[in-house]
């Protein structure tokens, strides 16, 4: 049974001042060795799906599609693409693995090709958002589920493949979710000629929905157990989940030797920065017989240098807690944490189709990412797990994740299913089905986006929602970029929409707050977010994409080297579909008219009593304190995205004219605007 940790109510903490004893009877059991000076050859045998290694390739050989279950760690996601490979099963094509986030992708294929003693690219590859390292040799491939089914864009039978593995599929991402209804139906149409194999892999037992979906699949049990952990609950609830975990950080920091480290699971970047700050401050007043502390921040918009510190081992006598987001849940693995602290709560998208608000909510984790973030505890030994709420608030946490496909705007996918040529979007076969006001919400933006048209109770692209189905964007972006010859500014709008699609290209350390505004003064335009963006961007390109300059101006150099990726692959697609290249140079006001006729259901206007009303959905909003505009107020403005804290903030902000609004889709807002001005 799991064990009990008395942990008080949260109070102001007090260095020193006893919280909790730590019991020692075993609790969850977790697989899986850490990085380690072991040999690869060596680590590969210890891993526990070893021991099963020839009854699964003999399973494999015979079944077409199999679920396979198998805890953190156990080796699967790693070996099963090496075993079937060096079984000869599935030669005759690619074994292809998806992941749902692209440092996973990347990280794993890198380490298959070191087992593999391949250079990264050939024999084993990755291909993720606007970057392909593979190679006509490749025949493992790591790939985002987004690749795979933008790739089924051109070939619904995937028939480059012989196998796939669909992987962490309890994440059930929207592209995921997709995906199993395109490979099913891939499967169905190939079992005759070229048969295409499917492997579900996931860490949960929850495993009955994916394998009657795939018409009762049979499901394979890998059972792998190297070291214990111990998993203690709160005795009673917490008001402040921060502040309970700030407490036990300091208490295990306190009694546990310096080598074991800490991970703590918080929900964003704002609250990782804050208690950095407090966790350090605390360190400095500890008594001398404390161990040192390094506090390392993890979260996706953290630049690539400062997301590798959680990889480096701490100075000896010198403790290294990782405060993260879910990014440390599954996509890597960090060697040498001891424990975890899990405050049970996530930020998470939320979509609701009557109100077509679509907001970024912290909320509770279900059980399957306890069971992952759990996981996460004694990689080399065994490890300890603070669950920060109590075991009845466990029990009554969902079971599984929410499908994103049941929780998010439908537009991309309604979007990408009639590029598939699914005869009946509202009839297709999803795993778990969204709900139908959801589905007729995306084709009502489609239809306002022009993207689509019916006819005789169908629904079917039209020639430029084609064109949009090209670019693996958000329809409102590829909407903007379409239009944007029409406005001659094609060259910076996309440098916009490729500076919105990565995580943030600005790096904003909080001890230095003065310094990054005194070096971003520069470039802030009155025009708001996205023309500061585009302000920097082009500093960047003038110097060279000089990386002395990236630090002196607080700048995310990989980032933006991503950026100018990005760019270039959309300038390729605008170029096959034979836009016109345009640049406006300094003319912005050409760039936010082009911008508000693609966002413009993402507008809000400014009330008499100085808040804010997003058009769309007559939600209250307000402007993020990050942005320019956060000390003035704009009369009309479009936004790239609406975040959910205490309130429900606009992010990425664009000044615009309602006059352009009511250009952009007449109808519409007539509708919505309180008032149009002339």
């Amino acid at each position: 049974m799991p064990l009990e940790l008395d942990l008080p109510p949260a109070k102001k903490f007090k260095p020193g001042s006893p919280l909790f004893a730590l019991n020692k009877k075993p609790g969850m059991l977790l697989p899986r060795t850490g990085i380690s000076s072991v040999p690869i050859e060596v680590q590969r045998k210890h891993l526990p799906i070893y021991q099963a290694r020839t009854q699964l390739i003999n399973r494999l050989r015979q079944l077409q599609s199999t679920i396979l279950i198998g805890e953190t760690g156990s080796g699967k996601t790693t070996q099963i693409p090496q075993y079937l490979y060096e079984a000869g099963i599935g030669r005759q094509g690619i074994v292809a693995i998806t992941q749902p986030r692209r440092v996973a992708a990347i990280s794993l294929a890198a380490r298959v090709s070191e087992e593999k003693k391949s250079e990264l690219g050939k024999l084993v590859g990755y291909t993720v958002r606007f970057e392909d390292v593979t190679s006509a040799e490749t025949k493992v491939k790591f790939m985002t589920d987004g690749m795979l089914l933008r790739e089924a864009l051109g070939d619904r039978l995937l028939q480059r493949y012989s196998v796939v593995i669909l992987d962490e599929a309890h994440e059930r991402t929207l592209h995921t979710d997709v995906l199993f209804g395109v490979i099913k139906n891939a499967q169905e149409r190939r079992k005759d000629k070229f048969p295409l194999k499917v492997i579900i892999m996931s860490a949960t037992m929850d495993v009955d929905l994916f394998s009657q979906y795939f018409n009762n699949a049979p499901v394979l049990y890998l059972e792998g157990r190297q070291h214990s952990i111990q998993i203690f609950y709160t005795k009673q609830t917490q008001s402040d989940y921060l502040q309970a975990a700030l407490i036990s950080v300091f208490q295990i920091h306190q009694e546990a030797p310096s080598s074991h480290d800490i991970l703590v699971f918080l929900t964003g970047q704002e609250e990782i920065e804050a208690m950095a700050r407090t966790c350090r401050d605390i360190a400095k007043h500890l008594p001398d017989s404390c161990p040192q502390m390094t506090v390392v921040p993890l979260y996706a918009s953290l630049p690539y240098m400062q997301q590798m510190k959680v990889f480096h081992v701490a100075a000896k006598g010198c403790r290294k807690v990782i405060l993260s987001t879910n990014i440390a849940e599954t996509s890597i693995t960090i060697p040498g944490i001891k424990f975890v602290i899990d405050t049970g709560m996530v930020k998470a998208k939320r979509y609701n189709p009557d109100s077509g608000l679509e907001v970024l909510a912290v909320q509770r984790i279900s059980k399957a990412q306890a069971w992952q973030r759990t996981g996460r505890a004694g990689r080399e030994d065994s490890g300890v797990c603070y669950r920060l709420y109590t075991e009845e608030e466990f029990e009554k946490f969902n079971s599984m994740t929410v499908p994103e496909i049941q929780r998010c705007n439908l537009a991309s996918v309604i979007l990408q299913l009639l590029a598939l040529r699914v005869p009946n979007v509202l009839a297709f076969d999803f795993i778990s089905k969204p709900s139908p006001d959801s589905i007729r919400a995306a084709i009502e933006q489609l239809d306002l986006l022009g993207a689509v048209e019916q006819k005789d109770n169908q629904v079917i692209l039209t020639a430029l929602g084609k064109k949009m189905a090209s670019f693996p964007l958000e329809p409102k972006f590829s909407k903007a970029i379409l239009l944007s010859p029409e406005f001659h500014c094609t060259e910076e709008v996309l440098t916009i929409v490729s500076l919105l699609s990565v995580d943030s290209v600005l790096y904003n350390p909080p001890n230095r707050r003065d310094e990054v505004h005194s070096a971003r003064r520069k470039f802030i335009s009155s025009e708001g977010d996205h023309m500061t963006l585009l302000s920097i961007y082009r500093a960047f390109k003038n110097v060279n994409a000089n990386k002395d300059w990236c630090r002196e101006n607080f700048v995310n150099s990989r980032n933006m080297a991503l950026v100018t990726e990005i760019r270039s692959q959309l300038r390729d697609i605008c170029l096959k579909l034979g836009m016109t290249l345009e640049s406006s140079r300094m003319d912005t006001g050409n760039v936010r008219r082009c911008l508000a006729h693609g966002l413009f259901m993402n507008a809000a206007e400014l009330q008499p009593d100085g808040s804010y009303l997003a058009l769309d959905s007559h939600q209250p909003v307000a402007i993020h304190p990050s942005s320019v505009f956060f000390n003035s107020k704009p009369s009309y403005v479009i936004y790239n995205e609406l975040l959910h804290t205490s309130k429900c903030y606009m992010r990425d902000l664009c000044l615009v004219d309602a006059e352009w609004l009511h250009q952009a889709a007449p109808e519409y807002f007539r509708r919505k605007l309180r008032v149009v001005k002339s």
